[in-house]
């Protein structure tokens, strides 16, 4: 089996080049992203495999499918880049569920302490041999209030971190979970009563700018926002804003609305067009990794092994546990209960 592997980077190959050796799947790297103008790179292979930038439209799934392309491997949870209503009929999309939450879990609280005890300001100050605490001033976790929107298996892991510093945590989902260590709350009340907000949603068109301009009038004044999802849930500009006018004490954000010409590339030497980016990064209280949340050792084998474990299911006409299907209008809970394939 021939998989075209697009938007690869150094990390990404050695896993995948290991497993899928031992399991007959043969991977072709690409360092660009598939869209409409790369597509053409996908001709004569039996898949592609693609990530979170990669720009799956409606243009795309059709030439994809004259190449006779039957399967579209995402090496990631989300699948907003994808229009799973296109591929319905013609390609099969299949996808990584549950790589590491921990990873991605940790990084959020790891971005949260870094945020309020200053942790990034020292660090650059003691390079310099400057030793003073001022302005280095945090408080504690401890009795804060964290709400966490999304409780899938990240949102869950990171409600329980958030209990083991001693915080009260709420929580929001449209499906509610019994094992989740947090106080359900409507979303009105979680944004009025919490210091914490972290987003472990998927994005939607529900879920599309759910911090924007009129969530700002229901903050708590210093809230902290935590973004470690999808950039679209949060109106950068309201965000800027929010910060400006005090009502945002502080952004540690892993993803960026406007990120896919932007993140997983070097652009130091180089000038920055995003002025709304470059203006959130000048700001001494926000905090910006490039999507790396995820990038742990164990996440990278468990998003190869499951992909290539994906592609193996599909290859050799098993039922994909991890299909995504759009027949039934349940793209992730099919009611086919996994018993068949999408179509």
């Amino acid at each position: 089996m021939k998989i075209a592997f697009f938007d690869a980077k150094d990390y990404d190959r050695p896993a995948f080049l290991r497993i899928g050796k031992a399991q007959g799947v043969e991977f072709k790297f690409f360092e660009t992203k598939l869209g409409e103008d790369t597509v053409q790179l996908a001709k004569g292979f039996d898949g592609v495999c693609v990530f979170v930038n990669d720009d799956v439209n409606a243009a795309v799934i059709d030439a994809l499918y004259g190449y006779g392309i039957r399967v579209i491997a995402l090496r990631c949870a989300g699948y907003n880049n994808v229009d799973v209503k296109r591929c319905y009929g013609k390609i099969h999309v299949v996808r990584v569920p549950a790589y590491s939450p921990y990873a991605v879990a940790e990084h959020t609280m790891a971005l949260l302490l870094t945020s309020v005890r200053r942790i990034h300001k020292a660090y650059n100050r003691t390079k310099d041999f400057n030793f003073s605490l001022n302005g280095l001033t945090g408080f504690d976790l401890h009795g804060k209030t964290a709400g966490v929107i999304g409780t899938g298996k990240i949102g869950r892991i990171f409600a329980r971190i958030c209990s083991g510093f001693g915080m009260r945590v709420l929580a929001y989902d449209k499906y509610p979970s019994a094992d989740v260590e947090a106080t359900y709350v409507s979303l009105d009340r979680l944004f009025e009563e919490s210091d914490v907000i972290s987003l472990h949603c998927p994005l939607t068109e529900e879920t599309y700018h759910l911090i924007g301009r009129e969530t700002l009038e229901k903050l708590k004044k210093g809230v902290i926002i935590l973004n470690t999802s999808r950039g679209a849930l949060i109106d950068a500009e309201a965000l800027i804003e929010g910060i400006k006018r005090r009502i945002v004490g502080a952004a540690c954000l892993d993803v960026y609305e406007e990120e896919s010409d932007i993140f997983f590339r070097d652009f130091s030497g180089h000038i920055v067009e995003d002025d709304v980016l470059a203006r959130l990064i000048s700001m001494p209280n926000v905090i910006v990794t490039s999507h790396q949340a995820f990038l742990t050792e164990e996440a990278l084998e468990n998003i190869a092994e499951t992909t290539v474990g994906n592609l193996v299911c599909f290859r050799d006409g098993g039922v994909c546990e991890n299909e995504l299907c759009y027949n039934c209008g349940q793209v992730e809970d099919c009611r086919k209960q996994r018993k068949a394939k999408c179509f």
